[in-house]
């Protein structure tokens, strides 16, 4: 179906690793704070998602954060 991995909090999907990239869902949510990500799709047949520069460990949680109170356990990629 997907790549590597999939990233869990509290039962809910908040991120996919594929081909060494992590994508997090294009949620309204996190628009403001994805302004100007790079987008692609984790794998053929998803959804568009934003990439997320995990190196960046400040903004990383603060989508993370953001994306708990919003996203359903059963959001699809």
């Amino acid at each position: 179906m997907f790549g590597e991995c999939c990233v869990f909090v509290d039962d809910k999907p908040v991120a996919l690793t594929c081909e060494n990239l992590t994508f997090v869902v294009m949620h309204p949510a996190i628009a403001k704070l994805m302004k100007g990500a790079w987008t692609s799709h984790p794998f053929k047949g998803a959804k568009e998602c934003y990439v997320l520069e995990i190196e960046n460990k400040e903004k990383a949680l603060s989508v993370v954060k953001t994306l708990l109170p919003v996203i359903k356990p059963t959001e699809c990629y």
